[in-house]
C-alpha cells in the first residue's frame, strides 16, 4: 500500500523537480544506487520495471526505503497495463509511470488514489489524460519532442503540468531549456546513473551528479 497520496507524490515532484529513473536485478545493487540517490538529495525514484521478477526487487527495495531512508517517494516506471499495476501497487508503489495512455491504468489506480503519470506524444493525449484525472503528463520520449514542444503546449494550457522522460542530462544547459518551457519536473534516467570504467555503478558519481542536478534545478525554479 502506498506511503504517499497522490497530492503528496504530485508535490514532491513539484517542490524537488527531478525523478531519477533506474532499475537493476539486484537488490543490493539497487540499494545501493537508491541510498547514493537519496544521500544526493532525491526524494522519489522510478524503478523502471523491465527485468524478469522485477516485481520482487521492488518488493525489497521499497522495505529497505520505508526502513533506512525517511521520505524516499518509491514508485515504478515501464508499467503495460492494469495488472502490473495493481501487482506494484500492492508492493508499496507510490505512483505509477507509464510508456502509453492506457485507461485501465488510469482506473487502477484511481481507484487507489495513486498517482500515475502516462507517457503522452499529442496535445489530445495529454487532454485525455488529464480528464482521466492525471495530475503530472510524462512527455515521452522527451528527446524527440524538445523543450519547444513543451512550451507550445503551455500556451493554450498553462495548467498542465509535464515531465519529460529521455534526452534529460544533469547540465545547467538542458536543464535551463527545460525549466524555461515550463516542466513540473523531469525524468533523468542514463545520463545520471554514472558508471566506471568497468561498467559498474559509480556510486559516488551518482550522488554528486544528483546533487547537483538539484541544485540547478532549485536555482531556476527561485
Amino acid at each position: 500500500m502506498a506511503q504517499f497520496t497522490r497530492i503528496e507524490v504530485a508535490q514532491i515532484m513539484k517542490d524537488t523537480g527531478m525523478v531519477p529513473l533506474f532499475f537493476h536485478k539486484d537488490i543490493e545493487v539497487s540499494k545501493k544506487v537508491l541510498k547514493a540517490c537519496y544521500d544526493g538529495g532525491a526524494r522519489l525514484l522510478e524503478f523502471t520495471a523491465r527485468g524478469d521478477f522485477a516485481h520482487e526487487v521492488f518488493g525489497e527495495l521499497t522495505k529497505y526505503a520505508i526502513a533506512e531512508l525517511p521520505g524516499m517517494v518509491m514508485g515504478v516506471g515501464s508499467v503495460t497495463d492494469a495488472g502490473q499495476a495493481s501487482l506494484y501497487m500492492a508492493l508499496g508503489a507510490n505512483f505509477i509511470v507509464t510508456p502509453v495512455l492506457r485507461e485501465d491504468i488510469a482506473i487502477a489506480c484511481n481507484r487507489r488514489k495513486v498517482l500515475w503519470s502516462p507517457g503522452c506524444g499529442t496535445l489530445t493525449e495529454i487532454t485525455r489524460a488529464e480528464e482521466l484525472g492525471c495530475e503530472i503528463v510524462k512527455l515521452f520520449p522527451g528527446d524527440i519532442y524538445g523543450p519547444q514542444f513543451v512550451k507550445g503546449i503551455k500556451g493554450p494550457q498553462q495548467w498542465t503540468s509535464i515531465m519529460p522522460t529521455g534526452g534529460v542530462a544533469p547540465t545547467k544547459e538542458n536543464l535551463s531549456a527545460w525549466f524555461a518551457a515550463g516542466v513540473t519536473c523531469v525524468g533523468m534516467g542514463s545520463k545520471l546513473m554514472a558508471k566506471d570504467a568497468d561498467g559498474n555503478f559509480d556510486l559516488a558519481k551518482i550522488e554528486e551528479k544528483t546533487r547537483e542536478a538539484l541544485n540547478i534545478i532549485k536555482d531556476l525554479k527561485s
